[in-house]
């Protein structure tokens, strides 16, 4: 489905949770991001990790930390 918006610039951001050492999860984030860049096939694509930096939720329990470690796409016209 995502097909349909290029040639728009497509930014896929990696997020992990804060176990792990912030120079581990920021190889991480940037490691999420390419595996999806990857998934998806997409040429006109940056990446970006920002590891444990801009957590959706506080690290404060198992489901929480599972919520942080996610990847974002974000479609530029």
């Amino acid at each position: 489905e995502l097909q349909k918006f290029i040639p728009a610039k497509i930014i896929i951001i990696g997020h992990t949770d804060d176990i792990g050492s912030k120079t581990y999860n920021k190889k991480l984030s940037v490691k999420r991001a390419k595996s999806v860049k990857k998934y998806l096939d997409f040429n006109n694509t940056k990446i970006m990790g920002y590891g444990e930096e801009k957590p959706l939720v506080p690290n404060n329990s198992p489901k929480n930390r599972a919520l942080n470690r996610r990847a974002e796409i974000i479609i530029c016209y």
